[in-house]
């Protein structure tokens, strides 16, 4: 298992458009991906869970991978809601 911390750079946050490319991409890996904001973690792979998250601008949540792909999940997810999201 692998996870990291992100901080939301793009300024409508993590919603609608977003999220579905985050969707999208979490998808593309076999590995189990979640999200974690405080005590609260949803399937990264569900458009329901990540938006029911309500991650703005500045949020900072976990990103956590596990399974055989894992490293490069994190690192893909990461450089999407870091650099590649508008």
């Amino acid at each position: 298992m692998l996870s990291r911390e992100i901080k939301v750079q793009n300024e409508i946050g993590l919603h609608a458009r977003p999220a579905t490319m985050f969707i999208q991409k979490a998808n593309s890996y076999t590995s189990s991906i979640w999200v974690e904001v405080e005590n609260r973690r949803v399937n990264g792979k569900s458009l329901l869970g990540v938006l029911s998250m309500g991650l703005v601008k500045d949020t900072i949540f976990t990103l956590i991978a596990d399974g055989s792909d894992e490293e490069d999940a994190v690192a893909g997810l990461v450089n999407l809601v870091m650099y590649e999201l508008e």
